[in-house]
């Protein structure tokens, strides 16, 4: 009876964190397809309904939205990122997993130290050194610094690749196999779910990033802003009674995305995690 009980309890708790968590998601959902333009706080659901607010923010570009062009300069970003940070992680993670040499734990411990400093201390000096090279308001400085502290992020991976056996690299060693050989014809094909985790987690960082990117792309040209600034700048107190609901169509729009992507890969996700948390 109590078990029965507590069940009944934690199921409850579960469902009100449900209700709390899902609720702003409905509302900005079903807010997209208003028929009015602005915010409307007096009712949740819209009085008339109507997509073209999809329509207007996809096709119907002006001085203040610029969607296909945010969207694409994100993409672009993240898909350069993504490539690079995954190369870095994995390779890093194999390094320090399964090579042994000199100055290794203190690098390691090192690795850990820097992770527990906020990221948004060293903005500013990371601002003040891409100005000093001509690459603020650029995106190929915000690909090189979203992908140059990337490889900090090994440890879930080097989890992961604790737990493959040493004997199968041991037996590629003596089949002559070089470290590299090794590392992509033995490793990675046997490390898939970590591999499909790296990869979200790296596609993920500047597709959602929006303090760094407001700090470089200060140029104030529209066109070459990022996702995240151009939504919240529709945020303006003028701007609210005309852009709010296209403001909404393109929150649906940025997620669309990321959840097509989560749900291909959640099985390989979950196993990264997982696999990765066997062994640090």
């Amino acid at each position: 009876m109590k078990r029965k009980f507590n069940s009944i309890i934690l199921h409850l708790v579960l469902a009100v964190l449900a209700i709390i968590w899902i609720t702003p998601i409905v509302w900005l959902i079903a807010t997209s397809f208003s028929g009015y333009d602005g915010m409307n706080t007096g009712r949740f659901l819209p009085e008339s309904w109507t997509i073209s607010n999809y329509t207007r923010i996809l096709f119907e570009s002006d001085t203040v939205s610029q969607f296909p062009a945010w969207f694409k300069n994100t993409l672009i970003i993240a898909i350069f990122t993504c490539l690079i940070s995954s190369i870095f992680v994995l390779m890093v993670s194999y390094a320090v997993s399964c090579m042994r040499f000199k100055g290794r734990k203190t690098l390691m411990n090192i690795a850990v130290m820097l992770q527990l400093f906020p990221g948004f201390l060293s903005m500013i000096a990371i601002y003040f050194i891409l100005k000093s090279v001509n690459l603020t308001n650029s995106h190929i400085g915000m690909i090189l610094v979203y992908s140059g502290g990337a490889g900090l992020g090994y440890l879930v991976a080097k989890g992961f690749f604790d737990t493959i056996s040493s004997s199968l690299r041991e037996a590629a060693y003596l089949e002559g196999a070089s470290e590299a050989r090794t590392f992509f014809t033995i490793v990675l094909p046997l490390s898939k779910p970590i591999v499909v985790y790296t990869v979200i987690s790296s596609f993920l960082v500047p597709w959602t990033d929006f303090v760094f990117a407001k700090i470089i792309l200060n140029s104030g040209i529209s066109t070459d802003w990022t996702v995240a600034i151009g939504l919240y700048n529709m945020l303006k107190r003028n701007l609210i009674p005309t852009y709010f609901s296209r403001f909404c169509a393109g929150g649906v729009l940025v997620g669309i995305p990321i959840g097509i992507l989560f749900i291909i890969m959640q099985k390989f996700y979950v196993e990264g995690i997982t696999g990765g948390s066997v062994k640090g």
